[in-house]
């Protein structure tokens, strides 16, 4: 799992690039703001899921936070939350999220089919970058002797792996089947661990949850509006930036159609990392608070 996380944080840090961190200087406010106002409506619909104890604890909050599913499933873990509970409303969020951008930017946009570019499995590599690229991960590896620091690996190789492409050291090479191995390797130990139990836990909840994740699309989509209004962006780009799936497939959506695509990454990554630095600090925040008013 710690090899996963360094593989996801040289992922994200991929995606940053000179004209990003120029939209996080000038329009820092902006962001954040957008970002803190999806992360406050997912852990309040969390949290109402937790009231009516459809799910245990700070499950129904994990599952909903809008970070990187993948991520938000190892973090989970770490703080004590069912995480095979939090991967199901996660890997729910992200395919519902998906399903409705794709549906969007297909029609909306109208992406030709043919525009469509094969897999390339076992792509050149390039000796330099994917060298950089494995001694990224092998640093952040040295993470896990740090004590009580979550997702320290996945936080180091993100920071380290955007340091060294947005200073031109090296850029970042992921070959799909290292991708789908981190990946493969995320959903066999959520998997394997799954129970009778489980199953029919999640089976209760899925009615809830899949409300609780329409609502929040909806509110990322008035948050969208908002952005057009007051930003003057056009609407696709506000609605793929707001969008409260991963920031990878909001990518591979943004990068096919005619978007503000650094104005796209940009709120995808800032959200992700408001998810990934006040997200846990909320939960436990709650969590406790809940557990008083039960007393």
């Amino acid at each position: 799992m710690n090899l996963s996380q360094a593989v996801i944080g040289c992922f994200i840090a991929r995606s940053i690039n000179e004209d990003i961190l120029n939209i996080f200087q000038t329009e820092w406010f902006l962001l954040i703001l957008t970002g803190s106002l999806i992360l406050i409506a997912s852990i309040g619909l969390g949290w109402g899921i937790s009231r009516f104890n459809i799910l245990p604890g700070s499950t129904a909050i994990w599952g909903l936070l809008p970070g990187a599913a993948s991520a938000m499933v190892m973090m989970a873990e770490d703080y004590g939350a069912d995480f095979r509970l939090v991967a199901f409303m996660q890997y729910l969020r992200v395919l519902l999220v998906t399903v409705t951008a794709s549906l969007v930017a297909r029609f909306w946009a109208h992406i030709p089919t043919s525009g469509l570019q094969a897999l390339i499995w076992f792509e050149p590599l390039r000796f330099y970058d994917f060298s950089i690229s494995l001694t990224i991960m092998a640093i952040s590896l040295m993470a896990i002797f740090i004590p009580k620091v979550s997702g320290g690996v996945l936080i180091v190789s993100m920071l380290l792996g955007g340091f060294i492409q947005l200073g031109g050291y090296a850029n970042i090479q992921l070959p799909l089947w290292l991708l789908a191995c981190a990946f493969a390797l995320i959903g066999w130990n959520v998997g394997l661990r799954f129970t009778r139990e489980v199953i029919n836990a999640t089976a209760r909840a899925l009615p809830q949850t899949f409300f609780c994740i329409l609502l929040l699309i909806i509110f990322c989509m008035g948050l969208a509006v908002l952005l057009v209004y007051f930003h003057g962006s056009d609407l696709l780009s506000s609605y793929l930036g707001t969008n409260p799936g991963g920031v990878d497939s909001a990518a591979i959506i943004a990068s096919a159609t005619k978007v503000d695509l650094a104005f796209v990454m940009s709120l995808q990554i800032m959200r992700f990392l408001i998810t990934l630095l006040a997200g846990p600090i909320l939960s436990k925040i709650i969590v406790k608070i809940d557990k008083r008013q039960h007393s």
